[in-house]
């Protein structure tokens, strides 16, 4: 597959099937956030692979019971051990850049034939006590993982006329 179909494809997906992700597919989704890019090379994400029931139906309560957290056979925690570095830009690096491997690994679960969603609304003390992380580390997201019962409709986005500029800002 291209990226632009796997782009095409990718839908955020709210119900999963009982089958488990074989452990192949896993480490190729991991694989893609591990050689994501991040500012100066600095790597600082880790990926925390979750896939005991009882701690992912914890991890759904944090989740503000989002009921397919609990209901996808992974969840992975998307974390960044550094949050200091700020780019000559003035941004944070940290959620950039767990960002960025967070997406390439959704695309690679397109490839694999599995479902993803971005989870961003989650109580940040409540995962790093349920998945004993280090005060100074940061949860930035969690991403369910498996194979979709349900493949929702894509979503209307704008089109290119809307959202590019080109030369200077002239709007």
């Amino acid at each position: 597959m291209d990226v632009l179909k796997a782009i095409q494809l990718r839908r955020s997906i709210r119900a999963y099937d009982s089958r488990e992700v074989e452990e192949d597919k896993l480490v190729r989704i991991l694989e893609s956030g591990r050689l994501s890019p991040s500012a100066s090379n600095r790597q600082e994400r880790r990926f925390i692979v979750i896939k005991d029931a009882n701690t992912r139906k914890l991890l759904c309560e944090a989740a503000r019971n989002q009921r397919f957290v609990a209901e996808a056979p992974v969840v992975i925690a998307a974390c960044s051990v550094e949050s200091e570095y700020v780019m000559l830009c003035g941004q944070p690096a940290y959620p950039i850049d767990t960002a960025i491997a967070v997406d390439h690994m959704t695309l690679q679960a397109v490839e694999e034939g599995l479902g993803s969603c971005w989870i961003g609304a989650f109580d940040e003390k409540r995962v790093k006590e349920i998945l004993n992380i280090p005060d100074e580390v940061r949860v930035v997201a969690l991403l369910p993982l498996g194979y979709p019962s349900v493949i929702p409709r894509p979503t209307s986005r704008k089109s290119l006329d809307e959202i590019v500029i080109w030369e200077k800002w002239s709007i």
